[in-house]
């Protein structure tokens, strides 16, 4: 689970006295999305003569840009943003390659830039395919390099020094025949344009919108983003979501094309994003996240009702959310079932979320820095906690202990979504199926293990049931539910549970050893190649280095006109 940014500005101009400055609201949307990834960010825009520039690190926005600093480095009327999380068995610090930092890569022909949020299921094979076939070197573990790679190489078949945005969706077709799983994507074509594309499930979120220009009278600009809130904050209008299997193109100065590039499957968005990544005040695929956690919420409050009887109701004394995925749907279960609400627990916002840290001591030490009891809420009372989800269920374990310390005389713990029973393998990783707390145990188990006297499960139909009586008339029709049940909308290559426990593991040893060689020189752009240090060294036709007197300060000169990228976050001098 990542979040993805595009856009292109109306105004397209190379005035330093009226620079167009794409990277402004790049920069702002990031912080709207900053839920959806706190493990790496970065932006990639493009100015002048096709020039790249990037800036990109470890950590939240506001560190990596310096709390808006760094924006000043980054021309140009177009780009592209990404948000990480940490996927199967990665850390911060395992990913801190220049490679690998974020999701943002770049690649020639064309100098293609994408940000990627999703996964890749047949990501061996594609392996195979791009070595075997197409022989292109991969030098990381990333699905978005394998993709990026296949997208470069169908652009490349075309054989065209320059191609259009028939090309563009062509190639695109050709690259979803060969990739398998879920994604949302955004990709900017160096000085051509920026692209939205989207599996053709849907499993993962994309939206556009529109603006109008403030810097030209008449022109619109138009943004791409994982989720509603970041393109409303900025004052864009018109939102639609991007459909399965559905492309769309922005070329500067003109209006979107889009382009059905692969036969819509079954709708199903992941249903996760409802339940607990999203924001309550997005709106995705027509349906309102808010809305849909309030029907968890009596939904929930019915089971509640159902298992504990109208007895089992009366000794409870309050409802307390787990803040803040379940405060709304909390309140529906208090307002269902006629019992008190009270905010029981303090969140400190300065934290980051437990759930998306990326290694398991760190969650379990979070979940004290993250939340505190407020003593007179729990002292002799029966509390009914309801929180989003249970996944591993530690975080669960320590807040039952911190009711009690606060002096509960009962805790019932009640879960917005079902039991959670199987990974899940379109980009978020929740966890390998031996953590998981409802893996071969029931409900009476799992409240044994996390010293509550009652755990209570939103059942499946209820959950999507929630979602769907809010979808609008061409919306969605099922939901990818695969972590429930272990059925997932795509089918899933032989082998490939294996492949993931592996990754998890080989990921988790590369963690404690040093880097690997090869990760210097690996980003390519148009020819040229970033080192270790974020800095471009330009490579003539024929693989030739430029003279040394081309560089100044680490950075290119400004004397070739063709594609280059320099990442501003490498320069130590600017920190």
């Amino acid at each position: 689970m990542c979040g993805v940014i595009g856009l292109i500005l109306g105004h397209v101009g190379d005035d330093p006295e009226h620079p167009c400055k794409a990277a402004v609201a790049l920069h702002e949307a990031l912080y709207f999305l900053q839920h959806r990834g706190q493990d790496a960010c970065g932006i990639a825009t493009c100015a002048a003569g096709g020039r790249i520039y990037q800036c990109k690190g470890n950590g939240m926005a506001a560190k990596v840009f310096a709390d808006g600093m760094r924006i000043q480095d980054l021309p140009g009327s177009m780009g592209i943003g990404h948000l990480r999380y940490p996927t199967a068995g990665t850390s911060s610090n395992a990913e801190s390659q220049p490679e690998i930092l974020p999701k943002l890569y770049v690649n020639s022909p064309y100098g293609i830039c994408l940000a990627h949020n999703g996964n890749l299921i047949n990501a061996p094979e594609l392996r195979r395919y791009l070595d075997t076939v197409a022989h292109r070197h991969i030098n990381t573990d990333s699905d978005s390099e394998l993709m990026l790679n296949v997208f470069a190489n169908e652009l490349n078949e075309t054989g065209k020094a320059r191609v259009n945005t028939d090309d563009i969706f062509n190639s695109l077709e050709r690259m979803y025949e060969r990739c398998s799983g879920g994604w949302a994507c955004t990709a900017m074509i160096a000085g051509f344009g920026v692209l939205g594309f989207r599996d053709s499930y849907g499993i993962r979120p994309l939206v556009l919108g529109e603006r109008k220009s403030d810097t030209l009278p008449g022109a619109k600009d138009y943004m791409l983003a994982s989720e509603s809130i970041a393109l409303r904050q900025l004052g864009f209008s018109n939102i639609r979501d991007i459909l399965p299997g559905q492309a769309v193109f922005i070329q500067k100065g003109r209006a979107p094309v889009f382009h059905q590039v692969q036969t819509p499957k079954t709708y199903s968005p992941d249903i996760f994003e409802y339940v607990y990544f999203a924001r309550p005040d997005t709106v995705m695929d027509g349906i309102s996240v808010h809305a849909s956690r309030q029907l968890m919420g009596y939904k929930l409050a019915d089971k509640i009702r159902e298992l504990l009887g109208d007895e089992g109701i009366k000794d409870i004394d309050a409802v307390i959310p787990i803040p803040e995925t379940s405060n709304t749907s909390a309140a529906s279960v208090s307002e269902r079932l006629g019992l008190k609400f009270c905010q029981g627990f303090v969140k400190n916002r300065y934290v980051f979320r437990t759930f998306i840290m990326p290694q398991q001591g760190a969650r379990q030490k979070g979940v004290r820095r993250k939340l505190s009891a407020i003593q007179t809420e729990f002292e002799g009372r029966c509390v009914l906690l309801v929180d989003d989800s249970i996944v591993r269920g530690t975080t669960s374990k320590e807040i039952v202990a911190m009711a009690r310390e606060a002096g509960a005389r009962k805790v019932i713990f009640a879960s917005c979504a079902p039991p959670i029973t199987a990974p899940h393998i379109y980009g978020i990783d929740l966890a390998s199926p031996t953590e998981l707390i409802a893996s071969g145990k029931d409900r009476f188990a799992i409240a044994k293990s996390i010293d509550a006297e009652e755990v209570i499960y939103q059942d499946l139909d209820d959950l999507k049931a929630a979602c769907a009586e809010l979808a609008p008339p061409n919306g969605p029709t099922e939901f990818e539910v695969g972590v429930f049940c272990g059925k997932y909308v795509t089918p899933v290559p032989e082998g490939y549970f294996e492949h993931l426990n592996e990754m998890r593991g080989t990921k988790r040893k590369h963690a404690t050893h040093a880097p690997i060689a090869s990760s210097g020189a690996t980003m390519i752009v148009g020819g040229s190649q970033t080192g270790t240090n974020g800095s471009a060294s330009h490579l003539t036709a024929h693989g030739d280095e430029h003279s040394p007197s081309l560089k100044r300060n680490g950075a290119i000169s400004p004397i070739r006109d063709d594609i280059s990228l320099h990442n501003m976050a490498s320069e130590p001098e600017r920190r």
